[in-house]
């Protein structure tokens, strides 16, 4: 008689169970605890043994992910400290620095300000300087008139006897300001007639004002009274006999200054003329004029 092996009961046959680790959903645990049907298609035991174990890995599955939480959580935390630590140690650097460093920030922005403004205000006064020197003061001598010549005898005041000169003249001198945007003020040296080193007669021009693009005539009386001659101008001898025969060759020297206030007194500019003529009067041309266009140098 043959007997044949029984058959193990349905109940305690167990199939494989596959479990398959996946990212964390909230759908999966909404899936794993649905009943009669397990979230990766295993079959049910009759106990629910598989569901309860599919239940638990998937509950560990997802209790992986869950773990990263905290991880992220402390990553952040991590970079809040982080960025917290900087703020609390640029707030101490400045803590540091104190109001005297910012103080000392403040002045040196200033000050560097400051100097920039006084810097172009100044290239800006070089500037004008310089454009106003292109605009010099034109002094041209046109005319003198000898109006008296005598010679006589007499004594000087230590009462020494020599001939005595006595001499008028008048010089006309045309100025003009050929600057467009500032007025000049003249003086000038005396004007001085000479026969070599001998001095001769003298005159004083008046103080003005020429203002821009604008011209003027000026004449100054050049004259000398009772002057010692001590033998020194032998062209004059024979003046007493013949006056009309002279001739006396003459200079006559001086100096103009000019003043321009280009910006208030801020910008000054001056202006110097050395003007020297050279004459030579003959005794006929008394009382007549005496070109002096082509006769005299600035130097």
């Amino acid at each position: 008689m043959m007997t044949w092996p029984a058959r193990s009961s349905p109940q305690n046959t167990r199939k494989p169970v596959y479990v398959v680790h996946s990212p964390p959903n909230t759908d999966v645990d909404k899936i794993s605890t649905g009943s009669g049907f397990s979230p990766f298609g295993s079959p049910l035991n009759d106990q629910g043994q598989v569901s309860n174990f599919q239940h638990h890995s998937v509950a560990e599955s997802s209790s992986y992910p869950r773990s990263s939480g905290p991880l992220r959580n402390e990553y952040s935390s991590v970079q809040v400290h982080d960025l917290d630590r900087r703020t609390h140690e640029d707030e101490d650097y400045d803590e540091m620095d104190g109001p005297d460093e910012k103080r000392r920030r403040i002045t040196r922005f200033y000050s560097c300000l400051l100097f920039t403004l006084v810097l172009a205000f100044t290239l800006f006064c070089l500037i004008l300087w310089g454009v106003s020197k292109s605009f010099a003061p034109i002094a041209t001598l046109k005319e003198m008139v000898l109006e008296n010549l005598n010679v006589q005898s007499g004594n000087d005041q230590s009462g020494v006897l020599t001939d005595m000169l006595t001499l008028n003249s008048t010089v006309r001198i045309l100025y003009r300001n050929p600057a467009t945007f500032f007025t000049v003020h003249v003086t000038s040296a005396p004007l001085q007639l000479s026969y070599s080193q001998l001095i001769l007669a003298s005159g004083q021009m008046g103080e003005f004002s020429q203002r821009r693009k604008s011209e003027r005539i000026i004449e100054t009386k050049v004259f000398g009274d009772q002057i010692p001659l001590y033998g020194g101008v032998p062209a004059l001898f024979g003046q007493r006999a013949e006056p009309d025969q002279v001739v006396l060759p003459l200079n006559l020297t001086f100096t103009l200054r000019a003043r321009a206030y280009v910006l208030g007194r801020l910008v000054k500019t001056t202006f110097h003329s050395n003007i020297k003529c050279s004459i030579t009067f003959y005794g006929d041309k008394l009382g007549k004029t005496l070109d002096l266009s082509k006769s005299c140098s600035d130097h």
